[in-house]
């Protein structure tokens, strides 16, 4: 497993945002993460991300337990989270924001490769000299993703990703995600779920802090628990 989580908890006075959660993601794997508003996906996303310390259980990390590393350290390690390496600059060209992303990892001429790659693969290769800040929001989440991929992470997190984009713009970020199947793995935090059962190979359902069910989107779609709690359809 690329990704781990074991007995994973987090309270916040008193209250289990997160409790006992065992999660698993295979390399190359696109997974969906879902569930109600208050379920507790932004609170696990924080822990595996660093943003947020646990209060008992474990994250690793390609085998190694990267529980108590701080968020920088752990993008070092490959994990690439669309909210942890924006803040887009809204004075800087949508290629400069790429190229200041893609300098993670990489120097000289490789920078300017992987950001005209990644800004190609979402849609922004026309647009690399215009200031960030005259974006439409769409497209700002769209320059987020593509500041992601320029890491070349081994995990790349995409919260809320198609949030403001035109059905357009949603159709290619799908295409988009199924070309990196395999490839990079995804964790994707969307309430959109069209999109969830079209892109995720994987889905888990976030409840009260715990899941709630896991599962193919066939699985999924028929599971009469989640019917209840999130789909509405029960």
């Amino acid at each position: 497993m690329l990704l781990s989580t074991r007995g994973l908890s987090k309270q916040f006075a008193g209250l289990h945002a997160v409790e006992n959660v065992d999660f698993d993601l295979p390399e190359g794997q696109v997974h969906a993460l879902i569930g109600p508003n208050g379920a507790g996906k932004t609170t696990f996303v924080g822990l595996l991300c660093g943003r947020i310390a646990p209060t008992s259980g474990s994250v690793w990390f390609d085998g190694r337990d990267i529980s108590h590393l701080p968020a920088h350290k752990r993008i070092n390690l490959g994990i690439a989270y669309t909210f942890q390496i924006t803040s887009v600059f809204a004075n800087l060209s949508v290629a400069e924001n790429v190229e200041l992303a893609a300098r993670r990892g990489m120097r000289g001429r490789a920078v300017q490769r992987a950001s005209q790659q990644a800004l190609a693969q979402v849609g922004l290769a026309d647009r690399q000299e215009q200031n960030a800040g005259y974006l439409s929001y769409g497209h700002q989440r769209l320059l987020e993703i593509a500041m992601g991929l320029a890491q070349q992470p081994r995990l790349l997190i995409l919260d809320e990703p198609t949030q403001g984009l035109a059905d357009r713009e949603v159709e290619g970020f799908i295409e988009l995600v199924r070309g990196l199947a395999g490839a990079m793995t995804i964790l994707l935090i969307e309430h959109n779920m069209p999109v969830v059962m079209r892109a995720a190979e994987q889905i888990t359902v976030l409840n009260s802090g715990r899941i709630l069910a896991q599962g193919s989107p066939g699985d999924i779609r028929a599971d009469r628990a989640v019917q209840s709690a999130y789909l509405g359809t029960g």
